[in-house]
């Protein structure tokens, strides 16, 4: 699993004019080429009467899915843009379409190539990236006369507190990023001069708004 990476936020879809031909990119998070596909053919069906629906995904920890569809546009001038798009974004696990419906004046190879590129990036402005930070949960459970110290270091900090249960003892559960799990265990030795028990727990990626 990667320490952390891109892709978008959500579904969404954003519309912009270019020479009177309208261009709508939509765009998903997906985690399979099978969904990718899925959306695709959704998107299809949804624009039967458009006169292109171009299209292009990135999937895999290592980029290991990767195409692109022109969908009747001249070779290389819509999937292969909206490709590279997504590669100059570093996204990952992103299916882009981009449906065109024609507006009566030809925009030629270069101008195509700039359109469809121009779609996607600003669909994805539009939409919004996160960033994907793989975290643990680590439980802390301390007496509840260290409670306001560690809580108040806690959110002071760069982890997040996912919840705190109020029992026999404090247990504070944490999201800790996966490298400074030891760090984070250390901390807490130092501050509840060892007087704390440790455990971890799932390993889970937590989501951060960049763009």
């Amino acid at each position: 699993m990667l320490s952390r990476y891109l892709t978008v936020k959500e579904y969404g879809e954003h519309e912009i004019i270019i020479q009177k031909s309208r261009f709508i990119a939509q765009i998903k998070r997906v985690e399979t080429e099978a969904d990718a596909q899925d959306f695709i053919q959704e998107i299809k069906k949804k624009h039967w009467n458009a006169t292109h629906n171009c299209s292009a995904y990135l999937i895999g920890e290592h980029d290991q899915i990767q195409k692109a569809n022109d969908d009747g546009e001249p070779s290389g001038t819509a999937g292969v843009p909206i490709l590279e798009v997504l590669k100059k974004r570093n996204l990952k696990d992103t299916v882009v379409v981009v449906t065109r419906y024609f507006g009566g004046i030809k925009l030629g190879a270069g101008g195509l190539i700039r359109a469809y590129g121009k779609a996607t990036s600003e669909g994805l402005d539009a939409i919004g990236i996160v960033e994907r930070k793989l975290t643990q949960v680590v439980h802390v459970k301390i007496d509840y006369t260290w409670l306001g110290k560690i809580e108040k270091e806690l959110r002071a900090s760069e982890h997040k507190i996912k919840e705190i249960h109020y029992l026999d003892i404090v247990e504070i559960e944490t999201y800790v990023d996966e490298s400074l799990v030891q760090s984070f265990k250390d901390l807490m030795i130092e501050l509840t001069n060892g007087q704390c028990t440790l455990q971890q727990g799932e390993t889970v990626y937590l989501e951060d708004y960049i763009s």
